[in-house]
């Protein structure tokens, strides 16, 4: 009725995938739709349209093996062309010049929640995704109950995903990518959002993956999840493979590359703590905060009991394991949500920031989005107009700002969200894992952002599972579990705290 899951023994040595000279092109050519032009009536310059079509080369010539049984990793900056490749080598595009042999069936799982339906529960998003994989409903079936247990959802297996957390996306995208007999996984930024308790438990899951499968490949812009986990790394730079080897040297290499940042007067990155002054006017105030959800097995609060105050001045990162209650606080905070008891108090404007590509409408390009974003968040139109070269000009995409965003990387548009926020002088700035899928050069740039902007805004909300950024950029932690405020205070100790709650996992 299904097929079991068998340790398979091959040759070390057998090549899974192997691609020579490999190269892929896309054709701008800036045609409007419908939509993109009724958001262009809000544009100050008009795009010329009557541009020739411009011929880009995402990949130019890729050069690589991946071998039976091992864990390669591919890292490098956004637009460096790693989903590109994940892309190809998956089938979803034909490369336009080169030779490419992939031995087996590819599991992929693009970012989290790639494919999923918020309509839809939990549980059935998992025979969903199953069957877009050409699995049997019968192998699904037998593999339901381990999907349901290794993502740790619970009740909310059968609550609709708009419901979910990131986090909780990422961990149910996992499980079924690596439950239902992948031969060939590739995880391209899926586990971004994970926590740290999550992220070893796929770790050992992948190493035990490899034993049966053929390979899995891992595209991130963790360095240190991809030293930890990866027994090789390609590094991709300009469309070709920079280097290709030992996780450690590759890293050292790729680090070298990341121009440095320019020496600065008042703060550097290098701090351990953003230096601001804190006041004594409460901006947010939340008193007995409570959400509730009602699922299956009845009511469930998702926050109950919080209380906190954040002053004028402070920039506060919410840490907490998937589903602790860190994002449905956030959308408390920007009234997305209505708390079902007690209250919650806001002196200004919030703009937030929830995770990558939030509110970006696909068919349009990177500078309509700019403008729909900002009328999302309702700022003027001659305010965007006027910083509109300078969100630009941070975002890095100068190059790319004209394609539609549906061609973009996780990355490109985490930068260019977390810019059209940053730039647009927010009262209250709440960001919620935003930042997971940037590049190295880019969180540097948008640490010492969130610094300058405490100059200027009146508190910065940070959710985060880099415990290395909230140290770094946070003046004060709040740590949640279970919808619950379990410690409050300044960043470092209550992270050193977190941190000695994980077992297993090592001081970052």
């Amino acid at each position: 009725m299904f097929n079991e899951q068998k340790e398979v023994t091959r040759p070390k040595d057998e090549d899974v995938i192997k691609a020579k000279n490999v190269g892929v092109s896309f054709i701008n050519r800036n045609q409007d739709d419908y939509k993109s032009k009724i958001i262009g009536a809000f544009k100050k310059k008009k795009t010329d349209e009557k541009k020739m079509p411009k011929e880009i080369w995402p990949l130019t010539d890729i050069n690589f093996t991946g071998h039976q049984g091992e864990i390669l990793g591919i890292i490098g900056s956004n637009g460096a062309g790693k989903t590109t490749l994940s892309k190809i080598i998956t089938g979803i595009l034909e490369k336009d010049k080169g030779h490419l042999k992939v031995d087996g069936k590819v599991t992929a799982l693009f970012s989290f929640g790639m494919g999923f339906n918020k309509e839809l529960t939990g549980r059935e998003n998992v025979y969903l995704n199953g069957m877009m994989l050409g699995i049997d409903r019968d192998v699904i079936n037998h593999y339901i109950k381990e999907i349901h247990d290794f993502s740790d959802l619970g009740d909310f297996i059968d609550q609709p995903m708009k419901y979910y957390s990131s986090g909780m996306k990422a961990r149910l995208g996992f499980s079924v990518a690596a439950h239902l007999e992948p031969e060939i996984l590739i995880l391209d930024e899926a586990l971004n959002t994970g926590d740290a308790r999550f992220s070893k438990k796929a770790a050992d899951k992948m190493r035990e993956l490899v034993k049966r499968a053929k390979i899995v490949i891992i595209v991130t812009h963790s360095l240190r999840y991809a030293r930890r986990n990866c027994d090789r790394l390609l590094w991709l730079d300009g469309g070709v493979v920079r280097e290709d080897g030992n996780p450690k040297e590759v890293i050292k290499k790729y680090r070298k590359s990341v121009p440095p940042q320019p020496k600065r007067k008042r703060r550097r990155l290098e701090l351990k703590k953003t230096q601001t002054t804190i006041g004594e006017k409460p901006i947010i105030k939340a008193t007995n905060m409570g959400i509730s959800f009602h699922l299956s097995s009845g009511e469930f609060w998702a926050l109950k009991n919080v209380n906190f105050t954040i002053k004028e001045g402070e920039v506060v990162g919410i840490i907490g394991h998937n589903g602790a209650g860190k994002s449905t606080m956030c959308k408390v905070l920007t009234k997305i949500l209505t708390p079902d008891e007690g209250h919650v108090e806001v002196n200004g404007e919030t703009s937030s920031l929830v995770g990558y590509g939030t509110g970006f409408n696909a068919q349009l390009t990177g500078a309509d989005n700019i403008f729909l974003n900002a009328m999302l968040l309702g700022v003027p139109k001659q305010r965007v107009t006027e910083k509109y070269d300078e969100i630009v000009e941070f975002s890095g995409l100068k190059n790319a700002i004209n394609k539609r965003v549906k061609e973009y990387s996780s990355g490109m548009k985490s930068r260019l969200g977390f810019s059209i926020a940053a730039t647009l002088k927010p009262d209250i700035f709440i960001i919620d894992e935003a930042l997971s899928t940037g590049d190295l050069a880019f969180r540097q740039k948008a640490s010492e952002r969130i610094q300058d902007m405490m100059e200027r805004s009146k508190a910065v909300i940070i959710v985060s599972h880099s415990m290395n950024f909230v140290e770094k950029v946070c003046t004060r932690a709040i740590w949640m579990e279970k919808g619950q405020v379990v410690l409050d205070g300044e960043a470092e100790e209550v992270v050193a705290k977190y941190r000695e709650t994980m077992q297993g996992t090592k001081k970052k």
